[in-house]
């Protein structure tokens, strides 16, 4: 375990530094250096235009007198920085990024955190899970009653928390592909829960992914802890790579048999992950059983919306590929009639998706553009056998083009006593903001919707 107790940043002063992108992570960034780095000279850059800017963020660019580059061409001065803290949004393979990247002048918030945290960092990442596993190894160590902190993906940009940490300070940082991209030092316990096939449109090849992924784990040493599934060929390829001692979580004797929230098994083993980081710690078996029970499932992730007439739907829209779907399907049993499936593409397969369509006890799938017709397809070109074809000919399937009418076919198509599953194995950019705001407009709808019933 390593500690680095350092609120000093020698390497920022006198350098001129670009705070690439002004999201959460950037605005985070851009205050901290504002109150802890007064010797760098900074800068900031963001695609939206500046008065998009919201309005104490605008204030504090005001006040800072730090300028800033906007809008279409906000990369046209990257070169004049000696150093670009790049937000995770940003795409690496925009031209001028690779070359800042080439030139060694790119780092992140997350890797200056890793330089300059004095306590200990429990790092979790993976396709799908991390959120949930991160969240249940909070709630273990709070049960404890340890000093930690719900950081990254999931809670809170972590700079902030540099002014009051110290070496007995636990972090559980969520870590996704584009904040480990890059990394030179891995967290002390490293979690993998899995890895598919995911953010085609941001990396230029799925090796690449995975390189990103792998991170979280390669730089570890032999005091540190690498918990991963043995089964999952692409993590079992790190543990090559890491001097980490290694635990394999789908080998690992131990299980939960009591009452919980969480559904299916992949959240199962999530519960079961979280468990075996507590146990490294000595947490006692009654305080993981605790947090397993009270725990609430998070928005958006397998969550029961509740029953409209007569219907119960559920709610999974962070399912952005085809096995969070499969796992969903798994979770709730023979009981899902209507699936709620497609959005944007990010070539993507779906042949998982199908067979498991073809062996569930669905009836109708709802499906949005554009890759609606692409899971379509693959559900009519694995249906080979005399048994599929005729399983094929009792799916009825629609194309929609907005969640009011998603949610008006589910009502009428499904029936009473009967499930609709919003798990969309795809990524929800176009016709949504973001995972969220499919979630939440599909909540919307249904209030809607029982309201005129």
């Amino acid at each position: 375990m390593w500690y680095s107790i350092n609120m000093e940043f020698n390497e920022f002063s006198g350098k001129k530094v670009l705070i690439l992108g002004l999201g959460r992570e950037g605005s985070d960034t851009l205050n901290f250096f504002i109150k802890w780095v007064p010797e760098a000279i900074l800068g900031v850059a963001d695609r939206s235009k500046r008065a998009s800017v919201a309005k104490d963020l605008a204030n504090n660019l005001k006040n800072s007198g730090v300028p800033g580059f906007f809008g279409e061409n906000y990369l046209d001065n990257i070169a004049d920085y000696d150093i670009v803290i790049k937000s995770p949004g940003i795409p690496i393979h925009l031209p001028q990024v690779e070359a800042a990247c080439k030139a060694g002048k790119v780092t992140s918030q997350t890797k200056i955190f890793f330089d300059h945290c004095p306590g200990t960092i429990i790092g979790v990442t993976g396709t799908k899970g991390k959120s949930t596993t991160s969240a249940l190894i909070h709630g273990m160590f709070l049960g404890a009653g340890m000093d930690c902190e719900l950081v990254g993906n999931i809670g809170q940009p972590v700079l902030g928390y540099l002014e009051k940490a110290n070496a007995d300070s636990f972090f559980v940082y969520e870590l996704s592909a584009h904040q480990l991209y890059g990394l030179d030092r891995s967290p002390h316990i490293a979690v993998m829960t899995n890895i598919f096939t995911e953010h085609l449109d941001y990396y230029s090849d799925y090796d690449e992914y995975i390189r990103a992924k792998s991170s979280i784990a390669i730089h570890q040493l032999e005091n540190d802890f690498f918990i991963y599934n043995s089964s999952i060929s692409e993590c079992a390829v790190i543990t090559k790579k890491t001097l980490a001692k290694k635990i394999a979580y789908n080998e690992y004797k131990w299980e939960y048999s009591g009452p919980t929230k969480l559904i299916g098994e992949a959240n199962l083993n999530n519960a079961k992950i979280a468990a075996i980081v507590a146990r490294i710690y000595g947490i006692k078996d009654e305080v993981i059983y605790k947090a397993i029970r009270n725990f609430v499932p998070l928005p958006h992730r397998l969550q029961s919306v509740g029953i409209f007439c007569g219907i119960e739907f559920y709610n999974d829209s962070l399912s952005t590929i085809q096995e969070s779907a499969v796992a969903a399907i798994d979770g709730l049993g023979s009981g899902v009639q209507t699936l709620i499936a497609g959005g944007h593409e990010r070539n993507q397969p779906f042949d998982k998706l199908a067979r498991k369509v073809l062996d569930s006890n669905i009836k109708n799938l709802i499906l949005f553009l554009p890759t609606g017709l692409r899971i379509w397809s693959a559900i009519q070109d694995a249906a080979q056998s005399p048994a599929d074809k005729k399983r094929l000919t009792m799916l009825e399937h629609f194309v929609v083009e907005s969640m009011d009418e998603a949610v008006g076919l589910a009502l009428q198509k499904t029936g009473k006593n009967k499930i609709c599953l919003l798990s969309a194995a795809s990524a929800s950019f176009g016709g949504f903001r973001d995972y969220a705001g499919r979630g939440e407009a599909f909540k919307a709808s249904l209030e809607k919707w029982a309201r005129c019933s």
